[in-house]
């Protein structure tokens, strides 16, 4: 089997980040490029990418995402980056675009041995007063939803082995 294919068989949610360890920016750069390069409708590459390194701006989103969430807990897990993809809602595709967007990163961040979570939340995040306030500091003008935040980080554990697919996931029309 080549190494896509393995990656995309094997790659799991992670839960339980080592939370004093950085990503690489080389390794967050590669993930961010994969990002770029998902299929996007009509190529219009509607989706945006906002990198989140920073302790204090994470824990702010952190906290705003759990508020939103009605817990008591990190959503992100611990994990110290993240990497939250918006769409421009002017685009027909553009949730699409944006999930294919996730889609790639997840992956990426597996096939260079990082854990990684969707969280979702983003779309609520960036309606309210701190998603605004993020996109206006960063001069950011538009029409875009939150679809999701791509958490990466290095997993305290390996990933556990694949659940069995179902019996009628796929059906051959020949």
């Amino acid at each position: 089997m080549n190494e896509t294919l393995k990656v995309l068989e094997t790659r799991r949610s992670c839960r339980k980040f080592i939370t004093d360890k950085m990503v690489s920016d080389e390794e967050i750069k590669a993930i961010v490029k994969a990002g770029t390069y998902a299929a996007t409708g009509r190529g219009l590459q509607s989706p945006i990418i906002l990198v989140v390194t920073n302790k204090e701006l994470r824990d702010k989103l952190s906290a705003e995402n759990a508020r939103i969430m009605g817990v008591d807990f990190d959503p992100f897990y611990g994990a110290p980056v993240i990497i939250i993809v918006l769409a421009d809602k002017n685009v027909a595709t553009y949730k699409y675009d944006g999930s294919l967007v996730m889609g790639n990163m997840l992956n990426a961040a597996a096939s260079l041995g990082l854990g990684s979570l969707w969280v979702h939340r983003a779309k609520e995040e960036f309606e309210g007063e701190l998603g605004k306030q993020i996109l206006e500091n960063l001069g950011i003008e538009g029409d875009y939803e939150g679809i999701g935040h791509c958490v990466i980080g290095y997993a305290k554990e390996p990933a556990p082995e694949a659940a069995p697919r179902k019996d009628n996931y796929v059906y051959y029309v020949k």
